[in-house]
């Protein structure tokens, strides 16, 4: 556990990149196997379940360290991040321990979750009597371990990098080896690192019998203007154009008789969605799949909304699965009959996949829809209609490139020609502190619009969306500045201000939403620009915002 919180205090402190990799591969030749296989889980993105109440651990961090309920709340709000908070309120440790990484996630952590259930009456002694052996800098891993809140400046490249640098090994083979590594169900062992650095065998080039996946192979972003297209494309003829389906990316994989739904994010999602075990059942096995999980009625794609209904609920009813059916929407076929494809050209891929689909013919599978057009222009005409059809643009990929590894060029190229966001010009009412190095500057804020026209003389602002997002860090202090100045009443960490600052929005999406004051959800909000030209009387309205609703 001593070398693990002394890992994460380098990586913590460090902005470089070759020292961060310096780091991880000191660690990884050092420590004890087992100790590597939790780390890796950890640092790659892994999270356990939720160990113990949130709220138990203010209440006894509080107790211990003999502040008042207030004073806690204004050292958390000083702070910014609550595992840091509790570390540095607990007064010294009183006794050791020699335990490593896996010891303490395995003897301590990991029991907490059951012991939470079935004795909480002894909850909180075990508590106190484990943070009691632990070092300062210790218990701050412990604490972000605990509420899941566990990051650090790495990202999961890093750490295959790493990897693959203490192996002497292929990166691309290291990330073959972590896909499914950070489940939030796994529980790695000291063989399963081992396996992670292993020098590459033949018969590992096809995984016949395991429902591991694929690295996803990712896109870049592309923003040209249209008259530079050609020049940095070449003619769309050497192109496959498809939509960009605004869903859930995921894998599909048959294997030895056994199903398995993967989304890009590592999560096993075959229970979730039964129709696309079913569809499962029904591949040959040895195929792997890539696409989109979307919501499939009259014949089209449903906005994003409608799988989110699917998405928040615990348990699939028949009434559910009957209104909102998910389809797999097909782009790639990664494997069939065994065999890895992953190499072959683009172009390829999607004849095998066309005619798998076609041999199918499954009510759950449907075929990504491709493209054509004479010019670029005509392509940017077809574009224009992403937004009617609840799509986010068009997806780019070169008919000659191979099935890359994450967001590479190496191989090949996937580019994403994303469709301009949706904008409102908004007011900001609320506001609180962010975290890390945002931890003292009010960044986290609330925009609301109007509930009528200019001319109404009642009328007022309604909330609709929360970000922090868009503005440099110059335009941060401003604005943090300006909030103080103008708070009118505190809850809690959170600020109401003097309706002065308006902000043009942007979001990806927008639906009717019964669980929003507005009525309204938008996604994935962010600041795009600060309107110091524009005066809070000409925020725009509720009526604007439901205009741009899908019809």
């Amino acid at each position: 556990m001593k070398a693990f919180a002394a890992l994460y205090r380098e990586l913590d402190a460090s902005t470089s990149s070759l020292a961060k990799q310096a780091a991880l591969q000191r660690y990884l030749r050092e420590a004890d196997a087992a100790d590597a296989a939790w780390a890796v889980y950890f640092l790659a993105g892994g999270k356990p379940r939720q160990l113990v109440p949130v709220k138990l651990l203010r209440l006894l961090a509080q107790e211990a360290a003999g502040l008042p309920e207030w004073l806690f709340d204004e050292s958390y709000d000083a702070v910014g991040d609550l595992a840091e908070t509790i570390a540095l309120l607990l007064p010294p440790p009183d006794a050791a321990h020699e335990l490593g990484l896996a010891g303490w996630v395995e003897q301590h952590l990991l029991p907490l979750r059951e012991a939470a259930k079935t004795a909480p009456d002894q909850l909180a002694d075990r508590l106190r009597a484990q943070w009691r052996q632990l070092a300062a800098e210790e218990r701050l891993v412990y604490f972000k371990l605990i509420t899941g809140a566990f990051r650090v400046g790495v990202s999961k490249l890093q750490v295959t990098q790493a990897l693959a640098a203490v192996g002497g090994i292929d990166a691309k083979r290291v990330a073959q080896r972590l896909m499914g590594y950070t489940h939030i169900g796994a529980q790695p062992r000291a063989d399963d690192y081992r396996k992670l650095i292993a020098p590459e065998s033949g018969a590992e080039q096809v995984l016949k019998t395991s429902g591991q996946p694929y690295p996803f192979f990712l896109a870049h972003p592309f923003n040209l203007p249209l008259e530079q297209f050609d020049a940095a494309l070449g003619p769309p003829s050497g192109w496959i154009v498809e939509w960009k389906w605004d869903g859930i990316r995921a894998q599909l994989i048959k294997r030895a008789g056994a199903v398995w739904a993967w989304s890009r994010g590592e999560e096993l999602v075959t229970e979730r969605f039964p129709e696309l075990a079913v569809l499962g059942e029904a591949l040959p096995d040895g195929t792997v799949l890539d696409g989109e999980i979307v919501v499939w009625r009259d014949g089209r794609v449903q906005p994003f909304a409608e799988l989110q209904k699917r998405i928040g609920r615990k348990t699939l009813g028949a009434k559910l699965l009957r209104d909102i059916p998910v389809v797999l929407l097909a782009y790639d076929i990664l494997e069939w009959e065994g065999r890895d494809l992953r190499t072959l050209p683009q172009s390829e891929r999607r004849v095998l996949l066309d005619d798998l689909v076609a041999r199918m013919q499954h009510p759950s599978l449907q075929p990504s829809p491709m493209l054509t057009g004479p010019d670029w222009p005509d392509l940017s005409r077809q574009r224009e209609a992403a937004r009617a059809m609840g799509v986010e643009g068009l997806m780019l990929k070169r008919r000659d490139a191979q099935y890359g590894v994450g967001r590479t060029k190496d191989v090949g190229v996937w580019w994403k020609w994303k469709i301009d966001p949706l904008s409102v010009d908004a007011v900001l009412i609320y506001a609180q502190r962010g975290h890390g190095r945002r931890a003292s500057l009010f960044s986290d804020y609330t925009f609301a619009v109007w509930d009528g026209p200019p001319e109404q003389e009642d009328r007022k602002l309604v909330p609709f969306a929360k970000a922090y997002s868009g503005l440099t860090d110059a335009e941060m202090a401003r604005v943090d500045a300006i909030i103080r100045k103008t708070t009118v009443e505190s809850f809690g960490p959170v600020k109401s201000v003097k309706p002065t600052l308006v902000f043009e929005l942007g979001f990806e999406g927008i639906a009717r939403s019964t669980r929003h004051k507005s009525g309204i959800a938008v996604r994935f909000p962010r600041m795009l620009r600060w309107r110091e030209d524009k005066p809070v009387e000409e925020a725009d309205t509720l009526q604007t915002l439901a205009a741009l609703l899908p019809i």
